[in-house]
């Protein structure tokens, strides 16, 4: 007997054919199989075809670079400015192209392959707009564009089509007139690829290495004193005019380090910047922005203007530093070795620990995280950025370990949903604003799958998250407003309560302030304490300068670092301790 699957079963290893009046059976798999062959003959993909491969062009020796320009560009502009002046500080031709725009978006849709990222489309198409610009309009020889200039960009591996980019431009290059340009890359995990056998164009010493850090750092530190200055500004762009002339100050002291003092640049940085009258009465949500590295980065076109468009819609953006990139990097090397260390045997994997010193390893990774920290913080401290604190990546990570695995990488990993747990469970920011390219999969991924759960969990929070695609400004600006008006009142609640638990009102608030130069300058920011937004903070900062005497005030003060010191020690005595918990449970 017969049964259903079994007759299904031998009806799809019949060979499908059709009747046609008047005429034989036609047999359709046969005629799809002639049909493909020929095809693939006109197409000229015949058996014996070797695919497409990357050359990778990327030789730039010590010969060269005396006529080589090193052309940047990626991160903020500040950063790109400040990386241009250090370059050229250490001797190299540099040369900083300009924030990606919808223009650079159109070259990188017309050159690139199709199905790319947001941010491939305007890094690239950026890259092939200066060049064109170069050829069409300056009316230099593409022998001598090829020749004399090179491209550094980033690079990275994982679940992303990061990992592309640099086949991207290459593609791009060669079908907009540019073949043989050379890009190079700073790997994400690997350092730079580059020439080998002659001396190299670029010396990765010490001293390239501390001058390019020093630049990202400064360039945070300026990015982040600008946005909690901006959105409270008495005369509308004092800020920028105070930002655009530290920023000169800045790239001139890095790019002529015998004839200028970067110090005094730095300090100068600072007088610009309090010279800029604030009235921090006004209430406004904070708005902490993260999610893809380069869409919550960029300050153009790449993600619509988002920063200026949340400070013209009345709120302050608290954007994410580079520096949080660089800790993760290190907390990441740091995990990986900790985990490793435990294992029965030493492997000879490329992070494998065999023939290595773990102690001498992890020693310097601590070292290199305490001093980067420091650094951070002393520039701060030069430059008016006060009472700012860098993740805890310990932290971040063990907040996010219940809902995403510390050992998942690509994009930002467990970062940008420990962040939202954070904003909210500590009450950093009023709504927290996840963007990332269309498509992007690590941050999509997160995003709308993972942050869903936490949403759930802290029904409080004001969480959006958006996608780019470079011509969906209307439907991300509506989405956002939404969210910044429950955003609005949620500010206005926290403002109200502090004021009715102080007992203050804003016109004693305002009247302090007018007394105490240092509390009415730009430069001051409230500490952090239990609530978000900055006008409310600003009232229990005030309540408390009023009530306290000054011994009370530095008691307060070392419980303050203490209490720091202790929970910064717990944290590190439980990743110590995890790892051999997580092997043992293995």
């Amino acid at each position: 007997m017969e049964t259903v699957d079994s007759k299904q079963t031998k009806s799809r290893n019949v060979r499908m054919k059709l009747p046609i009046l008047g005429e034989e059976e036609l047999d359709i798999d046969a005629e799809l199989k002639k049909f493909e062959t020929e095809q693939m003959a006109a197409l000229g993909l015949e058996a014996g075809k070797e695919h497409w491969r990357d050359d990778n062009p990327n030789t730039f020796t010590g010969q060269q670079r005396a006529h080589t320009t090193v052309l940047i560009s990626g991160l903020t502009m500040a950063h790109d400015l400040f990386l241009q002046g250090a370059l050229r500080g250490l001797g190299y031709k540099t040369k900083a192209i300009d924030v990606p725009d919808n223009s650079a978006l159109t070259f990188g849709k017309e050159f690139g392959n199709r199905g790319q990222c947001n941010p491939t489309y305007f890094t690239v198409g950026n890259l092939v707009k200066y060049l064109a610009y170069l050829r069409d309009e300056q009316k230099i020889p593409v022998k001598d564009i090829v020749e004399n200039h090179v491209f550094i960009t980033a690079g990275a591996c994982g679940p992303c089509r990061f990992g592309t980019y640099v086949t991207e431009y290459r593609k791009a290059l060669r079908d907009s007139g540019f073949e043989g340009f050379r890009v190079m890359l700073f790997q994400q995990q690997g350092g730079l690829k580059q020439a080998t056998g002659d001396e190299q164009g670029l010396k990765m010493n010490p001293k390239f290495f501390i001058t390019v850090l020093k630049s990202i750092l400064i360039g945070d530190v300026l990015n982040m004193v600008g946005y909690r200055i901006r959105p409270y500004e008495v005369v509308p762009g004092s800020t920028n005019q105070a930002l655009e002339a530290s920023k000169k100050l800045i790239h001139d002291a890095f790019a002529d380090p015998k004839g200028k003092s970067l110090l005094w640049a730095l300090i100068q940085t600072r007088r610009n910047l309090m010279n800029v009258k604030v009235d921090r009465t006004l209430v406004k949500p904070k708005v902490s922005i993260i999610g893809e590295f380069w869409a919550m980065t960029t300050e153009g076109d790449g993600n619509y203007g988002l920063q200026k468009f949340l400070e013209a819609e009345g709120a302050e953006c608290d954007i994410q530093p580079v520096t949080a990139w660089i800790l993760f990097m290190i907390w990441e090397q740091t995990w990986d070795t900790q985990q490793r260390m435990v294992l029965r045997g030493e492997d000879t994997a490329r992070k494998g620990l065999a023939g290595k010193d773990v102690r001498k390893k992890l020693a310097m990774l601590w070292l290199a995280k305490h001093a980067i920290k420091g650094t951070f913080y002393g520039l701060g401290h030069i430059m008016g950025l006060h009472d700012v604190h860098l993740a805890d990546m310990d932290t971040v990570a063990q907040t996010a370990a219940p809902f995403y695995n510390n050992h998942l990488r690509g994009g930002e990993g467990h970062m940008e949903v420990g962040k939202l747990v954070l904003n909210i469970a500590k009450a950093k920011a009023t709504m927290t604003l996840s963007v990332k390219p269309f498509g992007c999969m690590p941050s999509a991924g997160v995003s709308d799958g993972v942050q869903s759960i936490i949403t759930e969990k802290y029904p409080q929070g004001i969480f959006c998250a958006i996608e780019t695609n470079g011509d969906g400004a209307v439907n991300v600006y509506s989405r956002v407003q939404m969210m910044l008006f429950k955003a609005r009142l949620a500010a206005k609640a926290e403002y109200k309560a502090a004021l009715e638990e102080t007992g203050l009102t804003v016109e004693e608030m305002r009247a302090y302030l007018a007394k105490k130069r240092w509390r009415g300058s730009s430069l001051f920011y409230p500490r952090h304490g239990k609530v978000a937004s900055m006008a409310a903070n600003l009232a229990h900062h005030i309540a408390d300068d009023i009530k306290k005497t000054r011994t009370a005030k530095i008691i307060d003060f070392g419980k303050r670092v203490l209490a720091r010191r202790v929970g910064q020690s717990e944290h590190a005595a439980q990743a110590q301790t995890e790892p051999r918990a997580t092997a043992t449970a293995n």
